[in-house]
This record gives C-alpha cells, structure tokens and sequence, in this order.
C-alpha cells in the first residue's frame, strides 16, 4: 500500500490532482458553515435531532442544511435535474439521438441539465425554507418577502458554486465530482457521530453497537462484491491476412460488471423517496381539509418503516435497471466489435450479439440490483430491532461511501496502469 502511495505522490498530474480535489472538498467544508444572512442557528441543531426526514436530510448535506448554510441544498437540484434528463432521454428521440452523439451530445445535455438546475434549486430553497419555517416554529424568525428572496437567492448561487466545484473534480479524473461532494458531506459527520456516542456512552448500548458494526462490515464487503464483480465475455478476433503481414487472431474477453451503475441508484432512490413527505410538510398546514389530510396521509405513511423500506428497496432495484439501461448499448458495442472483425464464440455478429449481451446484463444486474436493495434495508431491519434509528442513516451512508471510495480507487488505478503502459 505505501508503495501504491509513493508512486501516486512521484506522478505530477495525479499528485496534483489529488491536492486539487483535497482543496475543493476543505473549501465545500468551509461553505457548508457560512450561514445564510440575517437567520439565526442556534436551535435548528436540536429540531434536525428530533425529525426522521430533516435528519437524512441533514446527513446527505453535510450539516449544512442543519447550519442554514448557503450550500443548504448540496448538489441535490443537480441531481433532480439530471434524472428528469434522463428520463426525457427515454421518451424524447431527438434527446435519444443527441446522448448518442459522443463527447458533443454527452456536453450538450449536461449544459442543459446545469440550467434546468438554476430553477429547481429555487424551488427547492423556497420549499427547504417553508418547511423548515414550519418545522422549527419560530427557530428561522419571521422571514418577510425580501429576506425569502435574498435567502433563495443566496441558496439557489451556493448550489451553483457546488456544481462549478463538482464539475473542476470530475476533470482531475479522479472520481466523479458530485458524488464525492455527497461523500465529503457523510464522512464530515463522521467525527461528531463517534463523539456523541463516546460521549453518551452507556452499558446497555453494547449490543446495538455490535449489531451496528456487524452491520457496517456486510454493508462494505456486499457493496465491494458487488461493485467489483464482473462476467466476462470471451471475445475472438478474426485472423485477416494484408500483404505478408496477419492481423488479429488474438482473444480477449468484454468485461460487464455486476452493478454497472455504482452509486448513483442509491442517490437517486433517496432523492425521489424523500421528496413526497418533504412536499406534503408544505401543505399540512392549509385551510383546505382535504388537502391537509392528504398531507398529513403521506407524511404518517413515509414515517412508516415497513412501508419506507419497501419503497427504498423498490427504487434502488429500479433505478439501477434505469441507469445500466442509459449508460450499457448492446447494439453500439456489437456494432463495434462487427467493424473490428471481433465476434463472441457460438454467437452471430450484429444483432444475435446485442441480443446475447442485453440478456446476459439483464441476468447479473437482476442480481446486482436485488442485493444491492436488500443491503440498501438491512439497516432499516435491524433499527427496528434494535430501537436505534441511526443506524437507517449510517447503512445508507456506508453504501455511498464505499462505492465512492472503490470508484476512485479504481480510477486513480487506471491512471497509474496507463502511465505504467506509456513507460513501456
């Protein structure tokens, strides 16, 4: 391992990289405790302790929604506006068309998504603070009109300044930005979640905290088998005679992962399951009865473990066919490998080999994706055993964490390969 490091620190560009995103994470870190002008903290802390949804809210913020900071809202509008792109992607042909144009299409849409972001995250603030207006009583003060719009503004530009840093990360090929803005935030709590339980230590909490580190310890080795595992698909080239010379003949093998998707399921199950309860803190309060006590339904509803878990588990199966099936083109690659005179053993080229290929990824990412849900509740199944609803939060964030960290592990590996190629 300190080999791995000296030589990752003796490479300029991935030193520098490295040192690069190091400071843009300390620089998020520093964001996420400016306070949004003219809002008073100082009780916000013990409302986010004491409200399920405001927690996991807070946690996936980095505390920062907790502080009222000018970065509040993360990098969740971005991730909103990505999957309503995605989803349009699906149904819209010329979006079809232009994700599939290479680097130029793939840049197009992610100019589109980033303007789409500017107005959710306005939405978004407005809501953030109407519901915490509503949670927290009189903890926020009586924010007038021009203090909401200064306040929306403020948020909606701290989102923005997220997206730039996000975007300066993903450059340094290194790992995705926006999830390691998401990662910086959980790991953030890290330090103040074990000194609180050191601090409120107590005998009779021995065995929640076993069961919650065995816990975290299936949690990191299921999302590494399965963030790691990979069928490979054996690949002949053809032997073409040019000349005196022979080309190909050679065999290799298409490597499909397991979860193709990493993290990013994860993240948008959480965006969509949260948002529901989130919405219906906007209405509790209405003259409309009817509309109040659809409000209140949904709220009493999410707030039911059974029913929350089902969901979670649901989404996070769904979304990672939805995300494997926008990012994985068997007719693309059987195209690639008829121009290259490649050909899977037994198979046809053409469409009998995108055929092949879009049966067998949907085989191993039903498998991915039902492990991948049944970690994702596991926690929710022991909190209720063991009465401690942290540990709902610390499995979801584990699933993060470590997928971020094997993603950039791996990235960074690659870096190093090439570089090792180039030498030769």
């Amino acid at each position: 391992m300190f080999e791995k490091i000296s030589r990752i620190w003796k490479v300029k560009e991935l030193r520098n990289g490295i040192l690069f995103v190091a400071a843009m994470l300390f620089i998020f870190r520093i964001a996420a405790h400016i306070p949004v002008p003219g809002v008073d903290t100082s009780g916000l802390k013990e409302i986010f302790e004491g409200n399920q949804l405001l927690g996991l809210i807070n946690v996936f913020s980095g505390s920062s929604m907790q502080n009222f900071s000018i970065v509040m809202l993360g990098v969740a509008p971005y991730i909103t506006s990505s999957i309503i792109f995605q989803l349009l992607t699906m149904v819209i042909p010329k979006l079809e068309e232009l994700s599939k144009d290479g680097d130029y299409g793939r840049k197009k849409i992610n100019k589109w998504t980033r303007y789409l972001s500017v107005p959710l995250a306005l939405m978004q603030s407005f809501g953030m603070i109407t519901l915490l207006q509503r949670s927290a009583g009189n903890v926020l003060g009586d924010i007038g009109p021009v203090q909401m719009v200064i306040s929306m503004l403020t948020i909606t530009a701290g989102t923005v300044f997220l997206m730039w840093i996000g975007e300066l990360i993903t450059e340094k090929n290194i790992g995705n930005g926006i999830s390691f803005l998401i990662f910086a935030g959980i790991v953030s709590g890290l330090p103040t979640m074990v000194g609180s339980t050191l601090y409120t230590f107590d005998k009779t909490q021995i065995i929640n905290l076993v069961v919650f580190a065995v816990i975290a310890l299936i949690t990191i080795v299921a999302v590494v088998i399965i963030t790691e595992g990979q069928r490979n698909i054996p690949i002949s080239y053809a032997r073409r005679v040019r000349g005196n010379k022979v080309y190909g003949g050679s065999n290799t093998y298409l490597p499909l992962r397991v979860n193709q998707a990493g993290v990013i399921p994860i993240i948008f199950a959480i965006a969509i399951i949260l948002f529901p309860p989130m919405i219906a803190q906007l209405f509790i309060g209405v003259q409309t009865a009817w509309v109040a006590g659809i409000a209140n339904w949904v709220i009493v509803t999410f707030q039911n473990q059974v029913v929350y878990g089902v969901l979670y588990f649901i989404m996070v199966v769904a979304f990672t066919y939805f995300y494997t099936a926008i990012i994985f083109h068997p007719d693309q690659i059987a195209e690639n490998l008829q121009k290259q005179g490649g050909f899977i053993p037994g198979i046809r080229p053409g469409k009998n080999t995108a055929h092949y290929l879009q049966n067998i990824v949907t085989r191993i990412v039903f498998t991915g994706a039902l492990f991948l849900g049944l970690i994702a509740v596991l926690p929710l199944i022991t909190a209720q055993v063991t009465d401690t609803q942290s540990m709902v939060i610390g499995g979801t964030s584990l699933l993060i964490v470590v997928s971020v960290v094997i993603e950039t592990v791996n990235q960074i590996n690659a870096q190093l390969s090439m570089r090792d190629y180039d030498e030769i």
